[in-house]
């Protein structure tokens, strides 16, 4: 009887101990997520890596949709994810439009944390905003190199437009507010994925683009106009995080953060050219990426 008794205290001890570290490998273990594109799947992959790097262990939900992202986080789908102070400002909070970087950052950290359960990291100097991508030739002929430039000299200028441009707030309509209007030499719509191909084959000289995408990286052909009037918000990258895991880890703000701090436009521009332009895989970019700063 007496060894029945021992047999079953031992194997009550075994179930605890298994328990206690099942429950432990679960608080360590860190789900990122990403957004179903290049940029954002390239960047928590570096989170990821700088994560395992310090003894985590990471679970990827990568391909999000953009739309599904903030839903998943805040049911704990996932723990961690490389947002933009823009659209958490204006999509997913809704709040006044703010040209300041720091003013937008601190405005959708309390947001998020007014809720109790999410909040944000040091942004990024990487900035995806809207912009006005136009050929290094014209820029040079012109004297180009902000959008007041372009404003003064549009009559010059071909542009070629995705046909909802002309007439988005946060398009031509609205830069028209701000730099006044732009009397363009010609206008002509063409489908978002041929734009770069029409200004290197010197069908347009200037189109609206994402400030890091992969195509800029050739500044011999295109070149990216400063918004000297600070027309668009800011589009810095933000890691998003669930408190719970922030508090339970710590360190984790300090590792996201010092990644993070290396993460400038062009810096991102060359990444997303790495997989977009010369076909390489996404992880195998961020891999390469993260051991260069080591």
């Amino acid at each position: 009887m007496k060894k029945a008794k021992n047999i079953i205290t031992l194997l009550v001890l075994v179930s605890l101990v298994l328990v206690g570290c099942t429950s432990g490998a679960s608080s360590d273990t860190i789900k990122i997520g990403s957004k179903d594109f290049t940029e954002s799947l390239i960047v928590s992959e570096i989170y990821a890596l700088a994560l395992e790097e310090n003894g985590y262990s990471v679970e990827r939900v990568p391909s999000i949709a953009s739309s599904v992202i903030p839903k998943a986080i805040e049911n704990a789908e996932i723990d961690l994810y490389p947002e933009y102070t823009g659209t958490a400002l204006l999509s997913i909070f809704n709040l006044p439009m703010d040209t300041d970087p720091d003013s937008v950052a601190e405005t959708i950290r309390n947001a998020y944390e007014e809720g109790g359960e999410l909040t944000t990291l040091e942004y990024a100097p990487a900035n995806d905003s809207q912009g006005i991508a136009i050929t290094t030739a014209a820029s040079e002929e012109y004297g180009i190199d902000t959008i007041s430039d372009l404003q003064a000299n549009a009559e010059s200028i071909r542009f070629a437009s995705q046909g909802e441009f002309e007439e988005r707030e946060d398009g031509l309509e609205g830069l028209e507010e701000v730099y006044g209007e732009f009397n363009f030499e010609s206008i002509t719509v063409y489908d978002n994925s041929l734009k770069y191909q029409v200004l290197s084959s010197d069908e347009a000289d200037a189109t609206p683009a994402y400030t890091t995408e992969g195509q800029l990286s050739n500044t011999d052909m295109y070149k990216v106009l400063e918004d000297d009037q600070n027309f668009w918000p800011p589009y810095n990258l933000v890691p998003i995080v669930r408190q719970d895991i922030l508090e339970a880890n710590p360190d984790i703000e300090t590792i996201i953060n010092n990644i993070n701090a290396t993460l400038d436009t062009q810096t991102v521009v060359d990444l997303n050219a790495s997989v977009d332009i010369d076909g390489r895989d996404y992880m195998e970019v961020a891999e390469e990426y993260y051991n260069s700063i080591q």
